[in-house]
């Protein structure tokens, strides 16, 4: 069964990306309620400095990396895409644990994850068309429907499930989905591995060092950012977290839309772009884990 499915992986690629993706955004909204977004909009400096770096200084810190090392297209292609998907659900656990603004943090990830329906597509087809053939025509529209349906409404979903259910039912929905959210991430890594679509020789180092200056000077923008701007250490400690821990999963979903695999046929760019977004997964969770347990260790309580 097992190599069945490894062996058939390119017809799984897009269903596994588009159900991960719908569990992890339910599982995160049912732990959402209005009075997360009303509380940071009381107070909207630290919120509005970390859209716009999200939404600027992260897409222009990934075409500035492609162009100095002059990376393989589809490489590149892949940092642009990592800079054009909101951050990840993970990275409010992550903020939560290194006693960070989680507020800030929820409602940075909830705020570009509605906006990614606009902004994505937007960022992809202002910022790819120089590192793909002069003949590709960008899915916008698919893309867009693709967002709406795997990241809005399972969010708004999951806030409904909030406000009408128990706090405790709430929170054990939310478990599960994310659990269940988890275990097709890895079934995703095994398919992907399985069927050669995550051959690290095939790229070189190139790759793995690319995402790791990305990752690394995105943190650092992000503290440089912060500092200069007044915010606390618990905000800077959001902003970094939420910008360096990318949403793999929609930027995985976004590839098969573009590059959809073929049984039996590599692809060097699409290849490369999932091998990109699948990497970056890791390096980020390792790579954002310093900060995090630098400014829990640190941070007075009153920060938390």
């Amino acid at each position: 069964m097992l190599s069945e499915f490894v062996n058939n992986y390119a017809a799984y690629e897009y269903p596994l990306a588009a159900s991960q993706l719908f569990f992890a955004m339910l599982g995160m909204g049912a732990l959402l309620t209005r009075r997360d977004f009303v509380r940071e909009a009381s107070r909207p400096k630290a919120l509005f400095i970390g859209l716009g770096f999200q939404w600027f200084l992260v897409p222009l810190i990934a075409v500035l990396i492609g162009w100095v090392i002059g990376m393989p297209a589809g490489i590149a292609a892949g940092l642009v895409l990592l800079a054009a998907v909101p951050g990840g659900t993970l990275s409010n656990i992550l903020t939560l644990f290194g006693r960070g603004n989680i507020t800030l943090s929820i409602s940075l990830t909830s705020i570009t994850t509605v906006a990614s329906l606009f902004v994505t597509p937007l960022i992809l087809r202002l910022l790819w068309h120089q590192h793909l053939d002069d003949d590709f025509s960008m899915p916008t529209g698919r893309i867009a429907l693709d967002i709406t349906l795997t990241l809005i409404l399972p969010l708004l979903t999951g806030m409904v499930i909030n406000a009408y259910a128990s706090t405790a039912f709430a929170e054990r929905f939310s478990k599960y989905a994310i659990r269940l959210s988890l275990f097709l991430i890895l079934a995703m890594v095994v398919g992907a591995g399985g069927s050669g679509r995550l051959d690290v020789q095939a790229y070189g180092a190139i790759g793995i060092v690319a995402l790791v200056i990305f990752a690394f000077v995105t943190q650092a923008s992000g503290v440089v950012v912060s500092r200069l701007a007044g915010l606390t250490s618990a905000d800077g400690l959001a902003l970094v977290v939420e910008a360096t821990f990318r949403n793999v999963s929609l930027a995985v979903a976004i590839k098969a839309i573009v590059f959809p695999a073929q049984a039996g046929v590599l692809d060097p760019v699409g290849d490369a772009v999932l091998f990109v977004a699948m990497l970056y997964g890791g390096i980020s969770m390792f790579l954002t884990l310093v900060p995090v347990i630098a400014h829990r260790r640190f941070a007075k309580p009153a920060q938390a």
